[in-house]
């Protein structure tokens, strides 16, 4: 995802919103950026603690200054350019170019610069280039390799604290979406182990950054002592899960690959949204409120495994009971 720049006025915004309790991700919305550009932001000027806009606007002045300086050098110096554009001939990709070219030339840009150079000054030769777009290549068995890394980030099922599996406390969530029809436009599902208690949101594309942000916002709403940890398939919708984490303050647990009845909870209360959500219904017509009507008539229903009790008295009212089941 690109980066943007931000202007004096949005850089004002942070500053004030960084004093406050406001999210990342609602600062990055309001501001019509995404959620990254706004984490960067904070990170180069050393932190949310302590942003100063008029500080952090000069440096990034001055870094874009820097650069349009060094590629306007490769113009300036007509012994510098032929060097590049000769190597280029040959096919040498801009890493050799500067590495060889600190050896043969008395003067060298970095394969960054050349890189800029030719995307602003000479797109002609991109033809040169392996990628046409001027990026690099992606080495063979890089995607696999950063796939097994994620999967090794992941916190497994096994590793969670045994009152989870116990139901001892009111606070440990299961996660999964269902889908439409249409295959995209779908409802996330959050179901509190112990109680029942459902949560329901519907998103319009099945990505994880939309999943994330729908995420934070629904436990922002959450007592802190009703949101311990979410435990989660291994969809990709749920793989942006160490941001989740980190702006949602829950821990998050993932299941083993197949093994869907380690979330049973969910995969029930599923089938209870199903009732009023089929399968081959076309959800690019529901409103959030059709969702809530039904989540609500869900978290209403009497359930036998707490004696008889609804979702909505243990979890919000506080009401206890002896679990009957497991499931």
């Amino acid at each position: 995802m690109s980066y943007t720049h931000l202007s004096p006025k949005q850089r004002f915004r942070l500053e004030v919103w960084s004093e406050l309790t406001m999210t990342q991700e609602e600062m990055a919305y309001r501001l019509g950026v995404t959620p990254s550009t706004v984490s960067r932001e904070f990170s180069s000027d050393g932190g949310r603690a302590g942003y100063d806009a008029r500080r952090a606007h000069a440096r990034a002045k001055k870094k874009r200054t820097k650069g349009k300086r060094m590629s306007k050098k490769l113009l300036a110096d007509p012994f510098l350019s032929a060097y590049v554009e000769e190597k280029l001939l040959l096919f040498w990709s801009p890493e050799q170019i500067a590495g060889r070219g600190k050896e043969e030339m008395t003067e060298m840009v970095c394969h960054e610069t050349i890189y800029q150079f030719i995307h602003e000054e000479k797109p002609e030769w991109k033809k040169y280039l392996r990628q046409k777009k001027g990026g690099y290549r992606r080495r063979w068995g890089t995607k696999k390799r950063e796939k097994e890394r994620e999967e090794g980030k992941k916190r497994r099922i096994d590793t969670r604290p045994a009152m989870v599996e116990t139901r001892e406390r009111v606070g440990d969530w299961e996660g999964d979406t269902i889908v439409g029809g249409e295959k995209t436009t779908g409802i996330l599902t959050h179901v509190e182990r112990r109680s029942g208690y459902l949560l329901g949101d519907l998103f319009l594309q099945k990505r994880a950054e939309e999943i994330r942000m729908k995420t934070v916002k629904r436990f922002s709403s959450v007592s802190p002592d009703k949101k311990y940890t979410v435990t989660y398939d291994n969809g990709t919708e749920f793989s942006d899960h160490e941001r989740l984490e980190r702006f949602s303050g829950i821990d998050i647990y993932f299941a083993w690959p197949y093994h869907s009845w380690e979330r049973g909870t969910n995969e029930n209360t599923n089938g209870l949204l199903r009732q009023f959500f089929p399968k081959k219904m076309k959800f690019a017509t529901l409103r959030q409120k059709d969702v809530d009507r039904v989540v609500d008539q869900i978290n209403h229903r009497p359930r036998k495994r707490l004696g008889y009790l609804t979702p909505y008295e243990i979890f919000v009212e506080g009401k206890s009971v002896a679990l009957q089941d497991r499931m």
